[in-house]
């Protein structure tokens, strides 16, 4: 796993996670190239980044450029943002399994996203059936290594403003002193520590396809 010269392709790069992720793999110098699919620039210029601005419901269209060693899944919206039940299953679902599909096709080894704690095709939540869902479809590739990460409550400043969440993290703060032993993984995670844990997942051997936030943490401690 100590591969150089690597190209990794990253969905969701304009996001909290997917930003840092990006960070850190322009300063590893095991990647040559990184490739950013999404609807809006990064606004950075470096040698190694290769854009795609496009239109993501449609990914399948641009398989030919979706060409890379390792697939980095960030994607994700919030109720508040997609309202609309459909609408949100097409990003949150849709578009990491089109993804899967379109990276197994062109024979990538490594296919890495984020789902959620609590992820559940049989949820009677929406959101963790929506997660859950996409997680056995991804798995259904069969991908020669897939790791799928389920963080708990995601820390770190957002660019844009979601109130309930900031109120939320502000009392996870006080919980996260009392969440000891099996409740650990509820604590919430640093963005950070998922990107860094995304990275490691991506250039070591590791046994577990599901990792859960307390498992996400102890990768990178």
């Amino acid at each position: 796993m100590k591969t150089k010269d690597k190209t990794a392709i990253i969905l969701g790069a304009t996001g909290l996670t997917g930003g840092l992720l990006l960070d850190y793999l322009l300063k590893d110098d095991r990647y040559q190239k990184i490739k950013l699919f999404s609807r809006s620039s990064v606004g950075i210029s470096h040698p190694k980044i290769e854009e795609h601005l496009i239109d993501l419901l449609s990914l399948e269209e641009h398989k030919e450029d979706f060409m890379a060693d390792e697939v980095f899944c960030c994607i994700g919206t919030t109720k508040k943002k997609t309202p609309d039940n459909e609408t949100y299953k097409k990003i949150d679902y849709g578009i990491p399994v089109t993804a899967a599909k379109v990276a197994k096709s062109n024979e990538v080894n490594t296919f890495i996203v984020i789902s959620a704690l609590g992820a559940s095709a049989k949820s009677t939540v929406f959101y963790n059936t929506v997660k859950g869902e996409m997680e056995d479809a991804v798995l259904a590739q069969k991908f020669p290594r897939t790791f799928i990460l389920q963080p708990s409550l995601i820390g770190g400043e957002r660019t844009e403003k979601r109130t309930g969440e900031w109120i939320f993290k502000k009392v996870m703060k006080v919980l996260n002193m009392v969440l000891i032993g099996s409740l650990k993984k509820y604590r919430t995670i640093a963005p950070e520590t998922i990107a860094a844990a995304m990275i490691w997942l991506a250039n070591n051997d590791y046994s577990q396809t599901i990792i859960e936030s307390d498992k996400i943490k102890a990768l990178v401690q």
